[in-house]
């Protein structure tokens, strides 16, 4: 209950600083969970489709892909197709012959784009980080097209479990703390020296952030 309330909390906050930021990222923008966060009905990832059917009508098949391409995240942010008319408003830029593979332009018929996933966890167990690497990794390789934003999203308190997901580069972007100054005043007040020096070294290295900072990253 507490994961799927902080979920909400998230796709709420998202809302409600994200969607403000249109002057700075400019587009028509969604942010969900639940049902339409499943990757497969985003243009990067709608190839994925053709593969589930094709794993349906085979067992072997099924048996050789798996099942690790079936990614559902926690709240996504989807961009969606622009028209003619929005993109020419400056000059013309596109017309009926030239620009027909583009995948942001609505009249080349694809689908909703994926800008970002973001993964949702209150706390962190080892098994969670290798659920959201494993999520990250499977975005990364399956992907035609643009790769979207790729970050965590969490409430966990101790900084070794943080490190856990945040040390290392190559699958997440970036963690983020919902309370991470509270997290840095408590560890000070308890005189926490080593969980401090890994906390110094997460927050100086980029890895880890205050959630605050997430909206203006996905601008990016």
């Amino acid at each position: 209950m507490s994961g799927n309330e902080f979920e909400e909390i998230c796709r709420k906050f998202l809302e409600n600083t994200f969607l403000r930021l249109d002057h700075l990222r400019p587009g028509i923008w969604r942010i969900q969970r639940g049902n339409q966060a499943v990757i497969a009905l985003y243009e990067q990832y709608a190839h994925l489709n053709a593969l589930a059917r094709a794993a349906r009508r085979d067992p072997e098949l099924a048996t050789v892909l798996g099942s690790d391409y079936i990614i559902k995240p926690d709240v996504i942010i989807t961009r969606e197709l622009e028209e003619d008319a929005t993109i020419n408003a400056r000059g013309a830029l596109v017309d009926e012959q030239y620009v027909r593979l583009a995948s942001l332009r609505k009249i080349n018929g694809g689908l909703p784009l994926l800008h970002a996933s973001i993964s949702c966890k209150w706390t962190i167990r080892s098994d969670r980080v290798q659920g959201s690497r494993t999520e990250a990794l499977n975005l990364i390789r399956n992907r035609k097209g643009r790769l979207p934003h790729i970050v965590v999203v969490t409430g966990e308190p101790w900084p070794n479990r943080l490190a856990a997901i945040a040390l290392g580069t190559g699958d997440i972007d970036c963690v983020y703390h919902f309370a991470l100054s509270e997290l840095r005043e408590t560890l000070e007040e308890l005189a926490a020296a080593d969980s401090k020096e890994m906390f110094d070294i997460m927050v100086s290295g980029k890895r880890l952030k205050d959630i605050a900072d997430l909206p203006l990253d996905l601008a990016v």
